[in-house]
């Protein structure tokens, strides 16, 4: 399946900082074929590296989207029943209104005067895109990560919008713990000489500290049994150096490739200013309007994103007998295991999903 990326505009989007973005763009994939009555629609959040490209080959890097093994014919995400798209977040590198845009009111690239955003933002411009689609409700919004906040973000906003919500591997805010690993890789991006206080368009890339920020956040993706198996502590007899630490040095040199700096602070900030329940009483007061059906999955390994925190979401939904099946998978790979272990989440996507469609059509 070749896919290319596609772009909207939109005349303007007000922020929750009370900022408002004219115009703004947006960059997306489709997959599958939307039916007659346009309700198969299935919209896929990306993680916070993410982008638009979720599935199929890309025509231009010819490369496979990031969760290719969970969209296509057959698969969890079955392209030959549901029409599946993937948007670019807000603040984004990859096609979407970002720090690396022009301001229209300058001339000149927003860099570190792109006003603050938020997870609401990002829902707010997926919301405009799926409206200019001419798609009334969603049969199910999913993804892991921030992808999953994006979810529970959809499910509180548009709660008559959204039949299903498939929230992976993720949480309804950030512990201090969690704000912390990001405000370390921030610091490492700001404290390089080259970031210039954002203004580094045109120039050198600050490639050191964003390196070092995903050295320091893919470290937090695995686990230590999956690092254990992968690395133990084998050396490179070429570099001198433990196989972890080549590791994380091409991780690191490969994200500065294709990631902007700007991008990264913005985006990170947005993940720790989310709190699902922020201006409510409890979770369960937030998402007591929900109508939506809901499949939560977390993994056993995952230490960056634990499983109390889905079961927080998990427990304030059945105070209120919503609907809410929860599954914790075991696997040793960590917070990256909703990317990898694809088989068992898979079968578990496909029965939930054939059982909303079922509740869908009847009535």
């Amino acid at each position: 399946m070749v896919v290319s990326t596609q772009s909207k505009r939109f005349a303007s989007l007000e922020l929750d900082c009370g900022v408002t973005l004219a115009p703004v763009d947006v960059a997306y994939q489709t997959y599958g074929t939307l039916n007659a009555d346009r309700s198969n629609a299935i919209l896929i959040m990306h993680a916070f590296s993410g982008d638009a490209h979720a599935a199929g080959v890309d025509e231009q890097t010819q490369q496979k989207g990031w969760w290719d093994s969970m969209i296509g014919p057959g698969r969890g995400f079955d392209t030959d029943q549901y029409f599946v798209i993937c948007s670019n977040v807000l603040g984004g590198c990859r096609g979407t209104t970002g720090p690396g845009s022009i301001n229209p009111a300058t001339g000149e690239i927003f860099a570190m005067t792109f006003p603050v955003i938020t997870i609401g933002d990002m829902v707010r411009l997926q919301a405009k895109l799926i409206e200019s689609l001419g798609i009334e409700k969603l049969l199910s919004v999913a993804g892991g990560s921030m992808g999953g906040m994006q979810v529970l973000e959809w499910a509180a906003r548009y709660p008559d919008r959204v039949a299903s919500a498939i929230p992976i591997a993720t949480t309804p805010r950030h512990s201090a713990q969690q704000i912390a690993f990001n405000e370390v890789g921030r610091q490492a991006i700001m404290a390089d000489p080259d970031w210039s206080d954002g203004n580094y368009y045109g120039g050198k890339l600050p490639g050191r500290g964003l390196a070092v920020a995903r050295m320091v956040g893919h470290i937090t993706y695995m686990s230590d049994e999956s690092m254990r198996q992968k690395f133990g502590r084998r050396q490179r007899e070429d570099q001198g150096i433990f196989e972890v630490e080549s590791y994380l040095r091409y991780r690191g040199s490969q994200f500065v490739d294709r990631f902007d700096a700007n991008s990264y602070l913005y985006i990170t900030k947005a993940m720790d200013l989310f709190d699902l329940a922020a201006g409510q009483q409890s979770l369960t007061a937030v998402l007591e309007r929900s109508k939506t059906k809901f499949l939560v999955i977390s993994f056993t390994s995952d230490w960056l994103y634990p499983s109390y925190q889905s079961q927080e979401v998990v427990s304030a939904l059945r105070r209120r007998n919503q609907d809410v099946a929860y599954i914790e998978l075991t696997s040793k790979y960590g917070h990256d295991a909703f990317l990898v272990e694809v088989e068992e989440q898979s079968e578990i996507v496909k029965g939930f999903l054939v059982r909303v469609t079922k509740g869908v059509n009847r009535r």
